[in-house]
């Protein structure tokens, strides 16, 4: 009987344990810690699985995939199949095409298939000059001009403006017509008449002033490489593209038939990068000159040769056949521009 109230009394109130220190059939009451325990066992609740609530049955093969692969039983080929399901097959990869390559629309080759390649000869003295007949064909020089990048136009006009700000306008005109054109006179005087004399004694016999003089010595060991003079300030004519032009100098630079150019600076340029198009003209030069008939020999390499005023050794860049052959192309866009704008 005294069990049954017991178990009658934890049934009612599982939490509240004052209850069992009243109970009349026991003087001495039980340990609190004992009956703690006991409640807090009997109160706690076990806690299901979320899979116990799934259907096990209509989700039977799904159920089982989870359970008894530790893995994805996927594959390459059933991953591609989903793929091809999902989003069609794959296409096929294309190159990416560079930007900013383009290539001439009429292309001509540097080098005139059709024209007979003499070998140099060294027997005639007397290098070819011919008057540069002027007509409505445009120059090279025209061409290149008007053909600028707006970058080209914007650092050409501040160093104009420099320039004029230093000597004045007419001071300027007068810089850009002598400097160059004293300098490409002097030189190739020197180179006709092969006399071996001291450039800052030639200068002097010419009459110029120190300025001059600086250009030619900074020359100076370039033309001790600079041999078998063919062409001097003469005049030459594409005559498949329609365009001419006047060449400084055709002579053999370390051994090789180069058209030369002669350029001045105030500043040094030791890369050809530095002399903006001048690689453009000398590459239109030798095409030209390749596609004239008054020129019996073929040029495929080019000289860039800058001369500093303050007598500094000048810098050559020397073009070889593949260099002309890229800047023949870019040659050829740029008359492209010029008679599309024309």
């Amino acid at each position: 009987l005294v069990r049954m109230q017991f178990l009658q009394i934890l049934s009612r109130k599982a939490g509240s344990l004052e209850v069992l220190f009243q109970i009349p059939f026991c003087q001495k009451q039980f340990p609190y810690s004992c009956l703690s325990t006991s409640a807090c066992v009997y109160s706690k609740k076990k806690k299901g699985s979320s899979y116990d609530q799934v259907d096990q049955e209509k989700y039977k093969n799904l159920v089982h995939s989870v359970i008894s692969y530790k893995t994805s039983a996927q594959t390459p080929e059933t991953i591609l199949e989903e793929d091809n399901l999902l989003y069609g097959p794959p296409a096929k990869h294309t190159p990416p095409v560079k930007a900013g390559i383009r290539t001439p629309k009429n292309w001509v080759p540097l080098i005139n298939p059709s024209k007979r390649i003499l070998p140099v000869s060294s027997d005639s003295n007397v290098p070819v000059k011919i008057r540069l007949q002027r007509t409505k064909t445009p120059s090279v020089t025209r061409i290149l001009q008007q053909t600028l990048s707006p970058q080209q136009v914007f650092y050409l006009e501040r160093w104009k403006q420099k320039m004029i700000e230093e000597l004045g306008k007419e001071g300027f005109e007068e810089y850009t017509k002598s400097n160059l054109f004293v300098v490409t006179e002097l030189l190739c005087n020197k180179m006709e008449t092969g006399i071996l004399i001291h450039i800052e004694t030639a200068a002097r016999d010419q009459g110029e002033d120190d300025v001059v003089a600086g250009y030619l010595s900074s020359v100076e060991h370039v033309l001790e490489d600079i041999s078998e003079v063919q062409a001097l300030e003469s005049g030459v004519h594409h005559e498949t593209l329609q365009y001419l032009g006047l060449v400084d100098c055709v002579a053999k630079y370390q051994g090789q038939l180069c058209v030369i150019d002669w350029k001045t600076s105030e500043k040094p340029k030791p890369f050809l990068q530095d002399t903006y198009d001048n690689p453009l003209q000398v590459a239109a030069y030798i095409g030209a000159i390749n596609h004239d008939a008054n020129y019996d020999f073929q040029v495929r390499c080019g000289l860039v040769v800058v001369a500093y005023k303050d007598g500094s050794p000048a810098h050559p860049h020397f073009m070889d056949p593949d260099l002309c052959s890229q800047y023949w192309n870019q040659w050829l866009l740029r008359l492209e521009e010029y008679r599309d704008k024309n």
